[in-house]
């Protein structure tokens, strides 16, 4: 008698888990929707990035997950513990950089809290130091510990990197592709830059009129997101739908 073998069954990939639903989301100001009818999910730990042309509607929505503005129709669906990181750091130059990054948390500890995400972002020598005294990538580090302290499952960036040089800013990518992946955060990030959300995001989209115009996945390898034909395919697309060309990027 021969033994009689099945083929071994296949499991499906498991489904993912939204941290953030958005439905039918509205926001005007005056006649004009800023946001019309707005859908968009977020999955668990997923980097999104937020692409489109000023005016859009990118930081309005932002603000909406964030809680700082309320919608005129529609559902947010977002996590408890979120924070947003502006593009100035909106440090209190009154305060030591410890005490920045605790505004709000109770005062047990407070100081032991602020020296372990200090040192995940390089500045435990700058513990002590007044706001005055740092560079602008040294402060916009301190904002990205005051935005991790409470331990978010959500946080918004709103154009972080914006006014950083070019040298900081890429030093900025490495540290925030290092903290997503230690703290295992959804993240969304706003900004204008097509390479900056080739190099950090699973997901870009582009908003048009209020709306998620499209989505492009990036699944690429860490070498491939700064050259090879696969990355020049979705800069090509992305430039395209922002009404830009290649050279004049």
């Amino acid at each position: 008698m021969s033994a009689l073998t099945y083929p071994a069954e296949r499991k499906a990939p498991p489904v993912p888990i939204p941290a953030v639903t958005v439905s039918g989301l509205v926001r005007r100001f005056g006649e004009r929707a800023v946001i019309d009818e707005l859908d968009l999910q977020l999955d668990r730990s997923e980097f999104v990035i937020l692409l489109g042309q000023s005016g859009c509607g990118k930081s309005t929505l932002l603000r909406l997950l964030a809680g700082l503005d309320r919608p005129d129709c529609g559902t947010v669906v977002v996590p408890r513990r979120r924070a947003v990181v502006f593009q100035e750091p909106r440090l209190l130059p009154w305060q030591r950089v410890w005490r920045n990054v605790t505004i709000g948390l109770p005062q047990r500890d407070a100081r032991a809290v602020a020296s372990r995400v200090l040192a995940e972002v390089g500045l435990t020598a700058h513990e002590d130091a007044w706001p005055k005294t740092l560079s602008g990538g040294e402060a916009q580090r301190v904002a990205l510990a005051r935005a991790l302290v409470a331990d978010p499952e959500l946080v918004l960036l709103d154009e972080p990197f914006a006014a950083l040089d070019a040298i900081t800013r890429l030093r900025m990518h490495d540290l925030v592709r290092a903290l997503r992946a230690r703290h295992d955060a959804t993240m969304l990030l706003v900004t204008h830059d097509v390479d900056e959300a080739i190099g950090l995001g699973d997901r870009i989209l582009v908003m048009r009129g209020g709306r998620i115009a499209s989505e492009h996945l990036v699944d690429l390898d860490p070498g491939e997101r700064s050259q090879g034909p696969a990355r020049d395919h979705i800069r090509t697309s992305l430039l395209r739908e922002l009404g830009l060309t290649a050279t004049a990027a």
